[in-house]
């Protein structure tokens, strides 16, 4: 192992091969600048804090002035347009420019989101979203948004921060007139209770040398366990690949979860958060980690409210005697940080662009140092695979697979939700036995086994194990797991056409626009498919120029939803 260390002092907090810049720009008034001061509070003033920074402006003012947007400028000494080019790129800043006079537009008393994500639309968003404005009233700012990772409890609204399951117009005007903004803190297992439950012993074994590290990444890769944020690398084989990096290493935890359809992360956390944080610490302590930073996307506020309790009371009582520093990071609405190297960009306080690669994140990832980067659920397996071994995870498994899989299903069945089901099961298998079956009257017509991106299949296709690897062959992927479940009755059918368009709009306004490729890919795309009549040919010449030059995956699968509709739906396009 190499162990050529560097001190973490030197590189945490700033960015390799920063060159000064000469500001310029607006002047800033002193009240300003002490407005900016008060509302930052005790954030310290670092580059890398710039999204923190930004969040704290937009939360007390509701917006983000160019003034405040100077003012905090200077104080991190920064190029103004350095601050604006992240302030617009993510979609929960609402920047605002001075009029003629030097005033700005008061913000709106209250804002809406109302969820279009697939799911969504599924089960009438688009008619909320038509009623709410008239019905809640010009103070009410009411919006779309894509994917809130509630796709089981569609339709959603989100009321400032507070989300309404299964929401109708009476509810949202409900809150909206109470004026019940906030998520409650989810009623999860807190720290008392997991230690009751045996929580923290095997980190304290590890700590106390019960168990040594070599053991424990091999219980790692022999459960074949592999990263469950929709890349699928092994777990075990990326701690070994970092812990041969030299120290300082770094951790970087995606709670992004922005992928539609995609909601297993949020269901864990709100139930048991000290089993994913164990899993965390051991990983930090397997491969030798310094510091840690978690990135929770900012739909989850309720979430965020509960970490910051755990992680609190977890360092006020540790179960070991030498924690590494967590971090938690606040998203701010981009589904593009998702992508692990985008993610880390965000971290560092920029706009979420995905980096060229090589050099890999485990080599020079956060601040430059080498990283794990880890999924939520990945963590949240570790102690049950270390404790029970590895057999017990391998052991699971349908149809010649290996695992447990937690399937996050919306759409049309009886009982949405995340269902751990065997790695390989059919669709088939988990509608029938894990979600109640189809609602009555309704046939299998269609679903989505990968999320947004993971493309779409005709329910001829129902029997196919899903799992990683097994779908490619069919022009599709398991991802995440998002598992959209699309039917057909005497009444309806869910087209996958519609389907397409829905997921296309999706790729074209989160692209993040660094390539050219995925940046007019998606949007000619979504413009070729408006009509009845698609022009395949260009399609599909289109689809195989983003595959093939694409910086990350949001540009490289945006056509696959498309290109499945093409070859199994063609029936929609009067193509059979």
């Amino acid at each position: 192992m190499n162990t050529t260390a560097i001190s973490l002092d030197k590189v945490a907090g700033q960015l390799p091969g920063r060159k000064q810049v000469r500001r310029a720009g607006r002047t800033v008034d002193a009240a300003t600048l002490a407005e900016v001061r008060e509302a930052l509070g005790s954030l310290p003033l670092r580059r890398d804090l710039l999204i923190e920074h930004l969040h704290a402006l937009n939360d007390c003012f509701g917006q983000l002035r160019t003034g405040h947007m100077a003012a905090l400028a200077q104080l991190l000494r920064l190029a103004q347009v350095e601050v604006f080019e992240v302030a617009s790129f993510y979609h929960h800043f609402d920047v605002v420019r001075e009029d003629e006079q030097g005033r700005y537009e008061a913000p709106a008393r209250l804002t809406v989101r109302v969820c279009n994500g697939l799911s969504c639309e599924l089960a009438g968003a688009d008619a909320l979203l038509a009623r709410l404005p008239k019905l809640l009233g010009a103070e009410v700012r009411v919006i779309e948004a894509p994917c809130v990772g509630r796709c089981e409890q569609a339709p959603v609204a989100v009321v400032h921060q507070r989300p309404v399951p299964k929401a109708d117009a009476a509810a949202v005007q409900a809150l909206a007139a109470a004026d019940r903004r906030f998520d409650d803190v989810p009623p999860a297992n807190d720290l008392a209770g997991y230690r009751a439950q045996g929580g923290y012993e095997l980190l304290r074994h590890c700590h106390a040398g019960s168990r040594d590290v070599e053991s424990v990444i091999k219980a790692m890769e022999d459960s074949g366990l592999r990263g469950l944020g929709g890349a699928g690398f092994p777990a075990g084989r990326k701690w070994r690949i970092v812990r041969g990096e030299a120290a300082p290493r770094l951790m970087a935890v995606n709670i992004d979860e922005g992928e539609p359809g995609t909601f297993k992360d949020r269901h864990y956390l709100e139930r048991d958060p000290h089993r994913f944080l164990e899993g965390l610490l051991v990983a930090a302590w397997a491969v030798g980690i310094d510091k840690v930073y978690v990135y929770l996307r900012d739909e989850y506020h309720g979430c965020r409210a509960l970490l910051e309790r755990e992680l609190a009371a977890l360092r006020a009582d540790p179960p070991v005697a030498k924690l590494p520093e967590i971090e938690l990071r606040r998203g701010a609405g981009a589904y593009i940080c998702g992508e692990e190297s985008a993610m880390i960009e965000s971290i560092e306080g920029k706009r979420g662009m995905p980096r060229l690669r090589p050099p890999y994140v485990a080599q020079v990832g956060l601040f430059g140092r080498p990283t794990l980067e880890h999924n939520f659920e990945t963590l949240y397996w570790v102690r049950d695979i270390v404790e029970r071994g590895p057999q017990w995870f391998a052991s699971q498994g349908r149809n010649g697979r290996k695992g447990l899989r937690s399937f996050s299903v919306s759409g049309r069945v009886r009982e949405p939700g995340v269902k751990l089901a065997p790695a390989g099961i059919t669709l088939r298998q988990l509608v029938d036995e894990y979600c109640g079956g189809l609602p009555e009257g309704h046939e299998l017509y269609g679903y989505l086994p990968g999320g947004a991106s993971g493309g779409i299949l005709p329910a001829s296709m129902a029997d196919i194990p899903l799992d990683f690897d097994t779908l490619q062959p069919h022009g599709c992927f398991i991802g995440s797991a998002a598992v959209m479940v699309l039917t057909k009755s005497s009444t309806h059918v869910d087209r996958a056409v519609d389907a397409a368009r829905n997921l296309m709009r999706f790729f074209e306004d989160e692209s993040c626009g660094q390539c050219t490729p995925c940046r007019a890919g998606t949007a000619k795309t979504r413009a070729l498919i408006a009509g009845d009549q698609w022009d395949t040919a260009l399609l599909a010449e289109l689809s195989q120029v983003m595959r093939d030059a694409s910086i990350c995956g949001l540009g490289q699968a945006a056509p696959n939803p498309v290109d499945c509709v093409v070859r199994y739906f063609p029936h929609e396009l009067g193509l059979s």
